[in-house]
């Protein structure tokens, strides 16, 4: 049986570290795939019964890049012995996520780390499924953001890091610009004096606020994987050991190349920090979406006891549970409403503001939020079961996956870094060679730049970072993408196909249009219509009953099969059906038969209607186009797309609708083999999506490159589409196909900036101009180039937050 782990991991930072990863878990026995993501900081992982998921926690923390865990203390009822200790630590340790657990017999306690995503239901679960259910003791202070911390935390090193390098490049790089700077230094503490005192801040730099690039650095370095923080060690290490040999051993260095080099390295340290500090802060808004549906779940829920009621965490909530929700709460799982009424804002399911109805027997959504009622429902679903929990895992799976168009980066980036050291070495080799001992300190400037200005890490995040604010922002569309990589093939779509009951009509028959005879007026002939039908179970019963306000009772009700119905309504006789009921009972129906053939001809069904034997009007009724509909089709033909229609219906009606809605390519007498024979055929040629209800249309759904269900509500489990409209609202084809084609867009700009950056500057850096021009790049402005390259890239598609539902 195949499992699926997810967790946080820390020291990602660029493109090639997302290969080592992945390269160290799928090494491990067991693991079939391995998928780590660098905007995220996340790895998702899928392993057989072989593995031991332990074993994937390890094989993260001896590639260098160790699991985020956290460690929380749980009351533990029934221990009794030893035995008892070993089997709860056990069936604990087998859960994926779970990094450690101590159980102590003395004062029946355990303390459990375990990743983040490895939730507390989970492991309440798995306890109780032992025999020793367990109770978290939480601790008094509330947790931090992770992201939030580490931001801070890079916003610290990069305040010290200024501070101490701020001197060191006042005295150094201020007589360039300032006259007099340089002799006043001499004049002062003197030259030698300022040389060591910068030795001293730049060597406090790079063990405090700079340590984390040699700590993460050199251990991929010595194991012939170097990354990004490798580069930036041996950038500044070179500058810093040159410098600390010209201040403490210049006869080891020829008289024309004894300069120092101090401020170079620490305000490479500075701005590399910086731009890691405003990349953390970017990327942490690429997760706000989630962040947003996850801060929808209360912390409590109020459950009815038998001694009245009482506040329990919201993870100890179980299914049968009977919760009150008072006005203004949100919903705190899902469930039926067993007593009371109220009306539920559900847009952060479907996207539609307009609150919805609720009384009993009507199902709740965790994360709703109730209006002016109150009313008590009963758990159907709790924990990891939710809709809003189905749709948080939907949308972080949707943000985790890899694009085909990433595959391109992945073969990039795995020779990228060991590249970009053979072209620093040549760099230094081809000065030395050409331009002897003179210019060995221009040499080691040319050779740090490369080092410095080579960017894997924005590379790595160019396709990560676009996809996850992408499909944030379409969740808060209520448009999940259940796969990622559908954002790259809607894109690409060509051709959408339609379904038409259920997706491009309202899916249940409705009486359209009435033409009335003999002084009826329409009220009076609906109102013994829809008696005459109620005891029908046919849908056009249901639909004639619908279109009257009053339905009186009715005797001797009769059903012809094939024909229609007869009955008495309020002492008249009443027959509603086709030409050949009519006929039986004849009716003459001639100043009615043009009519009826003008509404077939437009795509609907025609009945007549009599009473005491006289003809009395033709009723219309057919499956109405839904709102929107036109215009999406409108809309798709302004994005290029063309448009197919697939329908059970005859030829004629299908013919009428989709001359309504404005397609021109229609398949009638569609059954659902057809549709898939269909959609196959289409995406032969074109690329093709497929739009239905996700349940009848699911083979035609799954054979397109793309399927798109029309959701409804909480339906968001429809395993075969690759896209879920939450709402129903058809519209959201044309969104869901401009969003991935500004997200597709998007990434390759990120790209085309990530891959443009290194190829013009590394030669810059290099010296290449430095023969015709004199300029030769500065390891400083490299730092700063390469910090604002990441920076530019998260900037960039944090954009698409912007993008507005209201354009389709």
């Amino acid at each position: 049986m195949t499992q699926h782990f997810r967790t946080q991991i820390e020291g990602m930072n660029c493109a090639s570290c997302v290969r080592r990863v992945e390269t160290a878990l799928t090494e491990v026995e067991g693991v079939q795939k391995a998928t780590a993501n660098l905007a995220s900081s996340q790895v998702d992982v899928e392993f057989d019964d072989t593995s031991n998921p332990a074993a994937v926690i390890k094989a993260l923390s001896d590639a260098g890049y160790p699991a985020v865990t956290e460690t929380e203390k749980y009351a533990v009822e029934g221990l009794s012995c030893a035995s008892c200790v070993r089997r709860l630590e056990t069936a604990l340790s087998d859960l994926p996520g779970v990094a450690e657990v101590s159980v102590n017999l003395a004062d029946q306690t355990a303390r459990i780390s375990r990743t983040a995503e490895t939730s507390e239901a989970a492991l309440s679960e798995r306890a109780r499924a032992t025999g020793y259910p367990i109770t978290p003791i939480k601790a008094a202070e509330p947790a931090v953001d992770r992201q939030s911390q580490e931001a801070d935390a890079l916003r610290r090193s990069t305040w010290i890091a200024a501070a101490l390098v701020l001197p060191v490049f006042l005295i150094e790089m201020g007589g360039h610009f300032i006259p007099g700077i340089h002799a006043l230094v001499g004049s002062t503490i003197g030259h030698q004096t300022a040389r060591v005192l910068a030795f001293v801040l730049i060597a406090a730099t790079l063990l405090g606020p700079g340590r984390i690039f040699y700590v993460k650095g050199v251990p991929t370095l010595l194991r012939g994987a170097p990354d990004m923080n490798a580069l930036v060690a041996l950038g500044t290490f070179a500058a810093f050991a040159y410098s600390t040999i010209a201040t403490f051993a210049p006869s080891l260095l020829p008289a024309g190349a004894r300069n120092v080099y101090f401020e170079a390295a620490g305000v490479i340290v500075v701005l590399i920090l910086l731009g890691r500090s405003l990349e953390a802060g970017a990327k942490g808004r690429t997760g706000s979406a989630i962040r947003a549906l996850i801060g929808l779940r209360p912390k409590t829920a109020r459950v009815v006891t038998a001694d009245g009621h009482e506040e329990r965490q919201i993870e100890m909530l179980a299914i049968g549970d009977e919760i009150i929700v008072r006005p203004g709460e949100r919903v705190p799982t899902d469930g039926v409403v067993t007593e009371g009424e109220s009306y539920l804002d559900e847009s952060m399911l479907t996207g539609e503001p307009l609150p919805v109805a609720k009384g009993i027997g009507d199902a709740v959504t965790g994360g709703t939020v109730n209006g002016t009622g109150a009313f008590t429902f009963r758990a159907t679903k709790v924990g990891q079961d939710t809709a809003l929990a189905q749709i948080v895992r939907m949308v972080e799976d949707a943000q985790g996956a890899k694009l085909p168009i990433q595959g391109l980066v992945d073969r990039i980036t795995a020779w990228f870094v060991p590249a970009v050291l053979t072209v620093a070495v040549a760099t230094v080799a081809i000065w030395l060679i050409t331009g002897g001992t003179a210019v060995m300190g221009l040499a080691l400037v040319a050779g740090v730049s490369v080092l410095i200005i080579a960017c894997p890490c924005a590379m790595g995040l160019a396709t990560p970072t676009s996809i996850m604010v992408g499909i944030g922002r379409a969740a808060s569309l209520g448009i999940l993408f259940r796969k990622g990589d559908a954002v790259q093939t809607l894109g690409q779509a060509q051709v959408v196909a339609f379904d038409k009951t259920g997706t491009l009509t309202q899916g249940r028959p409705e009486v359209t249009d009435l033409f009335l005879l003999n002084g009826w007026d329409r009220t009076s002939l609906l109102r013994l219509a829809a008696g005459a039908e109620a005891k029908s179970e046919h849908p056009i019963a249901h639909a004639i009953m619908r279109a009257s306000d009053d339905v009186p009772p009715a005797d001797d009700f009769e059903s012809i099969t094939g024909q229609g119905i007869r009955a008495t309504v309020e002492g008249q006789a009443v027959s509603v059906g086709n030409a050949r009921l009519m006929a039986h009972d004849s009716v003459d129906i001639a100043a009615l038969e043009a009519k009826a053939q003008d509404y077939a001809a437009s795509g609907h069904t025609a009945f007549y209607v009599a009473v005491n034997g006289q003809p009395a009007a033709v009723i219309a009724i057919s499956d109405p186009i839904k709102d929107g509909a036109s215009e999406t089709i409108a809309h798709l033909a302004e994005l290029g797309i063309e448009t197919v229609m697939i329908s059970g219906d005859s030829q004629q009606t299908a013919m009428a609708i989709a001359a309504k809605l404005g397609i021109s390519t229609v398949i009638a007498e569609a059954s659902p083999e057809t549709k898939v024979d269909v959609v196959k055929e289409l995406a032969t040629s074109k690329r093709t999506a497929f739009v239905g209800d996700g349940i009848n249309d699911a083979p035609a759904l799954a054979a397109a490159d793309v399927g798109i269900a029309i959701g409804t509500g909480t339906d968001v489990a429809i395993e075969t589409a690759d896209v879920v409209l939450m709402s129903g609202d058809i519209e959201g084809v044309a969104r869901a196909i401009r969003l991935s084609r500004a997200t597709m867009r998007n990434i390759k700009q990120n790209l085309g900036w990530a891959f443009g950056y290194n190829i013009l500057l590394i030669p810059v850096a290099a010296g290449v101009l430095f023969p015709a021009t004199g300029i030769l790049l500065s390891p400083m402005l490299a730092a700063g180039a390469m910090a604002l390259s990441s920076v530019a890239v998260v900037t960039n598609a944090l954009r698409l937050r912007r993008f507005d539902m209201g354009k389709a």
